[in-house]
């Protein structure tokens, strides 16, 4: 597993958009990426993510799967929108 964190707040009063890139490759040969971005203010409270998980089988056929979530009034994160798309390949 390979995890990747990108972002840094050079000024504490604005807010920071944090990625973590995370990918695996199973033992099958399938290929997972995990990039979840996130909007946190200075006191470390997270605002919102966007997650986008993309899986690649041996065969080919490729999932990718989009969450967008905001934070609700008590802070805990609700999804707002999901899209999953399957490409299969190509047979010929």
């Amino acid at each position: 597993m390979e995890t990747t964190v990108i972002g840094e707040n050079e000024n504490p009063e604005q807010l920071e958009e944090i990625e973590v890139i995370t990918t695996v490759v199973g033992d099958d040969g399938t290929v997972v990426v995990d990039d979840l971005r996130a909007v946190v203010d200075a006191d470390g409270n997270v605002l919102a993510t966007d997650e986008t998980i993309a899986a690649e089988s041996p065969d080919g056929t490729i999932v990718v799967d989009e969450v967008i979530s905001v934070a609700d009034d008590d802070g805990e994160l609700v999804a707002i929108e999901e899209d999953v798309a399957v490409i299969e390949p190509d047979e010929g």
